[in-house]
């Protein structure tokens, strides 16, 4: 049995996490029978954009090119957190998003796939990424409390993998550093799942994991409806082995934490609102798809697509972390190449970035870590 290397898992969960993207954005909003008529049967690969050469013009408020093999903001925000990675090259905290996250959305360029020109992630992240910028560069607000406020969806969650990676093999690490992260962007179970989720990308990287060893990590640390919300949605997922008979039984199972509503394009009156009871619907689904699929990427992440719903970020989460699971080998060389070159990124230069931080960041935690341990013994005359 080959013991993949951190670079390796590191490379499988960004690369993972673009292709599930990618998959995913061309059906985003619609139900698994929209998605059906639509493309013929279930989604296998990458398609184009649902409403083909009309995509500019046919919804207004999203004028985006979602389809074709381009990723969506789900990757320009993950790409854009390995990148302050880089520049902090230690652990990350809401301040972090102050001085260097909002940094990247306003002052960098860089290739955005959808509008197919070089402009400022700002101009196509959506409305509650924006509040970051809002928030934090203009409103001066404290970071550790600029996310309240802000429509608690999967904003802050689906672009959280890098945490997970960096703290590759310890879950509850990755839930400390999410959750302070997270709280300049998100509140409540918005909050909560961008640390559940860096914290099943991070137990996805311990040797000999599992998917359901994610899942038992994911429950160890989730609290309040995430935890009921995750557990409904394992339970649901139980004696399914193909995501084709799992989408209804999913989606019942999430339903009562899940306050958007059986019409995803027309919330509810109470959606997104924070609550102690309920859960964003994405990230339960995520782990749902990886258990129907028993952690392999291909099912786990073309079950998330045919979900249908906010199926990008859904895809995201399982791509990233099947690929942490199983490394490069296991995401369809095809895919990979097929979205790189569509998106014009290069998606295994933020995975050999972000792999040298991590181990940067490790020997730092250690050298710490034997700090106190030599403090403590003084302290207590061990």
């Amino acid at each position: 049995m080959t013991t993949l290397t951190l670079e390796d898992r590191i490379t499988g969960s960004l690369v993972g996490a673009a292709v599930g993207d990618a998959l995913g954005g061309p059906v985003e909003g619609y139900t698994p029978e929209q998605i059906t008529e639509r493309h013929g049967g279930r989604v296998t690969g990458i398609v184009g954009p649902w409403h083909a050469d009309d995509w500019r013009t046919a919804r207004p408020i999203a004028p985006y090119h979602k389809g074709d093999g381009h990723v969506t903001d789900d990757t320009l925000m993950t790409h854009a957190l390995v990148r302050v990675y880089a520049t902090v090259r230690d652990h990350l905290d809401a301040y972090a998003a102050a001085d260097h996250l909002v940094p990247e959305l306003i002052a960098r360029p860089v290739w955005i796939p959808e509008l197919e020109a070089e402009a400022l992630p700002l101009q196509r992240i959506f409305l509650a990424e924006k509040w970051l910028v809002a928030r934090l560069h203009y409103g001066h607000v404290d970071p550790r409390e600029a996310g309240t406020g802000n429509i608690v969806n999967c904003g802050a969650a689906m672009y959280m993998a890098p945490v997970g990676l960096v703290n590759a093999a310890h879950p509850a690490a990755a839930y400390a550093e999410a959750v302070d992260l997270a709280g300049a962007h998100q509140s409540s179970y918005g909050r909560e799942a961008a640390g559940v989720f860096a914290a099943a990308v991070a137990a996805a990287c311990v040797p000999g994991a599992t998917a359901a060893s994610v899942v038992d990590a994911a429950l160890a640390l989730a609290k309040d409806g995430t935890r009921a919300a995750i557990e409904a949605v394992a339970e649901a997922a139980d004696g399914h082995t193909d995501f084709e008979s799992a989408l209804r039984p999913l989606r019942a199972a999430v339903a009562p934490f899940d306050t958007v509503g059986p019409d995803y394009r027309a919330p509810s009156l109470g959606a997104r609102r924070p609550s102690r009871l309920h859960s964003i619907e994405e990230l339960p689904v995520a782990l749902g798809m990886l258990l129907v699929g028993r952690g392999d990427f291909r099912r786990s992440v073309l079950g998330a697509v045919n979900y249908g719903r906010d199926c990008d970020s859904i895809a995201t989460m399982a791509g990233a972390i099947a690929g942490a699971l199983h490394g490069e080998s296991a995401v369809p060389a095809g895919w990979a190449k097929q979205i790189a070159e569509a998106s014009r990124l290069d998606l295994h230069a933020p995975a050999d970035v972000l792999a040298g931080v991590a181990r940067e960041v490790f020997a730092r935690d250690t050298a710490r870590r034997r700090a106190h341990e030599a403090a403590f013994a003084r302290l207590t005359g061990a």
